[in-house]
């Protein structure tokens, strides 16, 4: 058998791959006390989405409540669990598992992507896999119940693909249909999954305009569009016919929409604290007889709150727009500990905010107490700091290269929009972290090889 060294040079790729998953199984077997929610009883990430797998396991009806349906949540991740517990059962060595492999593909996914964009310059594919193998949020993100490891993959898939659709000719038929279907099918998959992923389609289409024109962007997406729209009747005929009238995926986007535009907003970001831990007053006083009634006044109180407010919008956005890109990880802290269920108010226009205290066996707690944490903040801080500074000047150093590379601005700036209009946090921006990698990859490169060049430049003198 060849030495490792040699494997890894023959097979870099793979390697990296290996470490990204090996990376996330050491880290669950060393803090099994925070990670390995069968033991501990407490889950890290979304715990509504284990009751819905567990519930659609049960008795087989998709619901919060056991048997009965409902909409609230996309419901693509909790049939992903489901999937994992009726295979290999429920655990949190078979979810980060199921993780570190979806990882995985969108590592190898990225390396395509940037062999395409660079092709000239390998190197670009391979820095980028490593930087995304070994992020730290990111592999933190794998190890919790959340949709971030599925959601990654997909979209990497779908920009993989959009790249193909780019480069397929008209006349070979056979090739364009399937690239079509396997792009609307993902597309369907990841609207199922967090629906703002429509936002990424106008970017889509004006990406493809550039080598296509107009025309030639149409021909391409909205058959995409179409298609992706129709794989998702079933479930909307499934809510319409639960709730009486049309749902679009969910039930939480009006709700959203209010955390992140009201008048508790800024005051809630400025202090550190994440928007959704705001008491949700809007509906206090009115009589709702349906949870798609609460979605929508939710949403309307937001907008009516902004046309009332139209002066505070700059700083709104600008707030939201600086602590989605933050260097630190974003909430800064999370509600102190107090007993639970303790009434707070608000007087938000006044500056002042009474944030709702937590349980003590609240799983949030370890991000604000333990010193894993504070540690881990601590390196986030510098791992991204340093690869965004770089990133910068990535984007500087492949500006004459836009048109192929406008792919990757376009995503990063559809992203960003989409939760500066709603509201942002970390683990919103981190799916996009590793397409900035690719710049940050590029910056590396031109600095070592102006550092060789001057270097050799004083050899020979």
């Amino acid at each position: 058998m060849p030495p490792v060294p040699s494997l890894i040079r023959r097979h870099p790729l793979k390697a990296i791959l290996t470490l990204a998953i090996a990376l996330r199984l050491a880290a669950l077997l060393a803090l099994p006390e925070v990670f390995a929610f069968e033991r501990t009883g407490i889950i890290q990430g979304i715990g509504t989405h284990d009751v819905y797998a567990q519930n659609l396991l049960q008795t087989g009806v998709y619901g919060f409540e056991p048997g009965e349906p409902d909409g609230v949540l996309p419901p693509l991740y909790s049939l992903f669990l489901a999937a994992v517990y009726a295979v290999a059962g429920r655990g949190s060595l078979q979810l980060v598992l199921a993780q570190a492999l979806l990882d995985a593909a969108s590592i190898a996914l990225l390396h395509r992507i940037a062999r395409r964009l660079w092709p000239g310059e390998p190197r670009v594919a391979l820095i980028g896999a490593l930087l995304h193998a070994l992020y730290p949020y990111l592999l933190f993100q794998s190890l919790t119940m959340i949709d971030t490891s599925l959601y990654i993959s997909g979209m990497y898939l779908l920009l993989w693909l959009l790249l193909q659709l780019n480069d397929a000719s008209v006349a070979d038929r056979r090739r364009l249909a399937l690239l079509l279907t396997a792009c609307g099918a993902t597309l369907c998959l990841l609207t199922l999954l967090r629906p703002n992923i429509v936002v990424l389609l106008p970017f889509a289409g004006l990406w493809l305009a550039l080598r296509h024109g107009w025309r030639g962007s149409a021909t391409r997406l909205l058959p995409v569009i179409l298609l992706g729209g129709a794989l998702l009747l079933p479930w909307m005929a499934r809510s319409a016919g639960i709730y009486g009238q049309p749902v679009f995926i969910a039930l939480h986007g009006g709700r959203n929409f209010w955390q992140g535009n009201n008048p508790c907003t800024l005051p809630y970001l400025r202090a550190g604290y994440d928007t959704q831990w705001q008491r949700e007053t809007y509906a206090e006083e009115v009589a709702l007889t349906s949870l798609v009634q609460r979605d929508s006044l939710a949403m309307q109180v937001a907008l009516n709150w902004l046309r009332e407010n139209a002066a505070v919008i700059p700083e709104l956005l600008w707030t939201k727009f600086i602590t989605h890109w933050s260097v630190d990880i974003q909430p800064l802290r999370n509600p102190p500990v107090s007993a639970a269920g303790e009434a707070v108010a608000d007087d938000c226009e006044a500056g002042i905010i009474a944030i709702t205290t937590i349980g003590a066996d609240d799983p949030t707690r370890v991000y604000d107490e333990s010193a894993a944490a504070l540690l881990f903040r601590l390196v986030h801080r510098y791992w991204f700091g340093s690869l965004l500074t770089l990133a910068l000047a990535g984007l500087v150093i492949t500006r004459r290269r836009w048109r192929e590379l406008s792919l990757l601005w376009l995503t990063l700036l559809s992203m960003t929009l989409v939760y500066v209009v709603y509201h942002p946090g970390t683990r919103y921006r981190a799916p996009t972290d590793p397409l900035l990698f690719l710049f940050s990859a590029s910056a590396l490169l031109e600095i070592r090889r102006a550092w060789l060049a001057r270097r050799h430049a004083d050899s020979s003198r």
